[in-house]
């Protein structure tokens, strides 16, 4: 994409005012959906937006719409409150520039470590499990065994406290982001129904309060309550609820999807095999919801880790200690990855699993 397409950013990674464009067209109307995927999976987001922003010229912060899920929610919450792609992927390399917004997270231990503290006695929601037993087809399975997890005892409030201080910077104390439009997403821990704070109609709530919200594993941290309801994370309806953006009128939509892959390693340990097992269900998913968004007019286009990423994530997307590795491989992979659709001959189908992508 030609300078004349790019908008302008000072040295803080933020928007400036940008270049008036010689031949004016329509304005694509893009979407951005940021899935689930724990510590690692925010890395490796982070890997895939410098990629999709060098690669194929999209500034995150142009989208219309962007959707967080779980790790995608603290994604998306750090865009619209201004932070870009440059400053997260410097932050996250720990060489942020004097100028960068601080981001006050540290990586090793603010999530809690690579495993939870040991949890509470019981099972975490009972009037959910009391919905499944009258309807047990309605609820995704992982919301269906997220209502037997045992109550959680770990803390988000570091998550609270660093989102509260850079909206703080980006102006947003006192409301919600409009641009782009930010949903994130969790569960209600009751009802089992998806809630897309931010979205017409959902129930009002602070940006902090929602993504930790969105980011509550069941069984791991406890659940968030807002207003008389429970939330947990949103991850147990869908790795990515890019089917909300179905009707929307948008022109394309890029999914970053942590959690999905379109080609495998042959990890020896059996908890990694145990996650890409897991991984091919959440696959089969995102592809159904993909599916469901292109029938409506709109372009979608997946990037998920490949097999190399898979190597580099393991089989537990909490552990901090791997994190570095994750980055410096999704810069390089995704990168590839994009490339080579582009280069792709024509009349090639437009699925290149070796890469973790798949467009429309």
């Amino acid at each position: 994409m030609s300078d004349h397409h790019r908008p302008q950013r000072d040295a803080r990674g933020q928007r400036t005012a940008d270049r008036p464009l010689q031949n004016p067209v329509a304005p694509v109307r893009r979407g951005l959906v940021l899935g689930a995927g724990g510590v690692l999976g925010f890395a490796w987001m982070v890997g895939a937006l410098q990629a999709l922003q060098d690669e194929e010229g999209f500034d995150p912060l142009d989208a219309e719409v962007v959707v967080g899920t779980s790790s995608g929610s603290i994604l998306a919450a750090l865009l619209a409150c201004g932070v870009g792609v440059d400053a997260l992927r410097r932050h996250q390399q720990g060489i942020p520039l004097p100028a960068d917004p601080a981001i006050d997270w540290n990586y090793d231990t603010d999530s809690g470590g690579a495993l939870p503290p040991w949890p509470g006695v019981g099972v975490g929601s009972r009037d959910l499990l009391c919905r499944v037993a009258r309807n047990p087809r309605r609820l995704p399975p992982l919301a269906v065994l997220s209502a037997l997890a045992p109550p959680g005892r770990g803390t988000l409030d570091p998550v609270g406290r660093m989102i509260t201080a850079v909206a703080a910077i980006g102006g947003l104390t006192e409301r919600w982001p409009s641009r782009p439009q930010t949903w994130i997403v969790a569960m209600d821990y009751s009802a089992g129904d998806r809630v897309a704070f931010g979205r017409d109609g959902a129930p009002p709530a602070a940006l902090p309060d929602a993504v930790m919200a969105s980011c509550s594993i069941p069984g791991w941290y406890a659940p968030v309550a807002l207003d008389g309801h429970r939330y947990v994370d949103g991850g147990a309806c869908s790795p990515a609820s890019l089917d909300l953006l179905a009707g929307h009128g948008l022109d394309e939509v890029w999914v970053l999807a942590p959690t999905v892959s379109f080609a495998y390693d042959r990890p020896r340990s059996p908890v990694a095999r145990l996650e890409r097992r897991v991984r091919r269900s959440f696959s089969r998913r995102l592809l159904i919801e993909a599916a469901a968004v292109r029938e409506t007019g709109t372009a979608v286009t997946v990037l998920a880790p490949g097999p190399e990423d898979l190597q580099s994530i393991g089989g537990n997307m909490m552990n901090p200690r791997r994190r570095t590795a994750v980055l410096e491989t999704s810069l390089r992979t995704s990168a590839s990855a994009l490339r080579r659709r582009v280069d792709a001959a024509p009349g090639t189908p437009r699925h290149v699993a070796s890469a973790g992508t798949t467009a429309s």
